[in-house]
């Protein structure tokens, strides 16, 4: 089942939203009146999703949902009042996964926690590819730099040097990428 933390300020409209949460197979595992703090009662309660029923989202709530995304990335979906360009640019920014504006209804939430949730994944997978595309440009740039003064102070052409990296990985068992490393950090 999926665990929600409802932020919604409005006591009747949480109360509803809850009810269309639970009868579309949520858990509600708590309810806050608004997004201070949000990374500590994201782990408080475990939630896998938060849904956030706010009029206005200010400054507050984007850096409350900014620190979130990166302390404890979890799909945010916004339900807001209003819409201007700059304040849903924002609040993509902030890491929401999903802006809907006018209206909250509860039988409209679980569709579009579903369609957050993949958006978030999707997102979160993108991004560590992305970091291991970097690690692997790293790599990549550490190896040709050894290469190049091995090149350059062995007089060796650079497919020997680029032999001898390998032969010294292979005998110690370590990655190409650490031997380049350490060839480096001891000159």
């Amino acid at each position: 089942m999926l665990r929600v933390l409802l932020i919604d300020g409005e006591g009747e409209r949480a109360a509803a939203v809850r009810a269309g949460l639970e009868a579309a197979g949520c858990v509600v595992v708590a309810v806050a009146p608004d997004a201070d703090d949000l990374t500590r009662r994201v782990r408080d309660a475990q939630a896998d999703v938060i849904v956030c029923d706010i009029d206005d989202p200010g400054r507050d709530a984007l850096e409350s949902m900014r620190a979130l995304h990166r302390d404890e990335p979890r799909p945010v979906v916004v339900f807001a009042a209003r819409g201007e360009p700059d304040q849903i640019e924002a609040a993509l920014e902030a890491g929401v996964a999903a802006y809907v504006v006018e209206g909250l209804s509860p039988t409209r939430v679980r569709p579009v926690i579903e369609v957050a949730i993949r958006r978030f994944r999707a997102h979160q997978a993108l991004c560590a590819r992305l970091e291991e595309a970097r690690a692997t440009l790293a790599d990549r740039v550490v190896i040709e730099r050894a290469k190049g003064i091995l090149m350059q102070r062995r007089r060796l052409s650079e497919e020997d040097a680029y032999r001898m990296l390998r032969r010294w990985a292979m005998d110690r068992g370590e990655k190409l990428a650490h031997v380049a490393q350490q060839f480096l950090r001891n000159l």
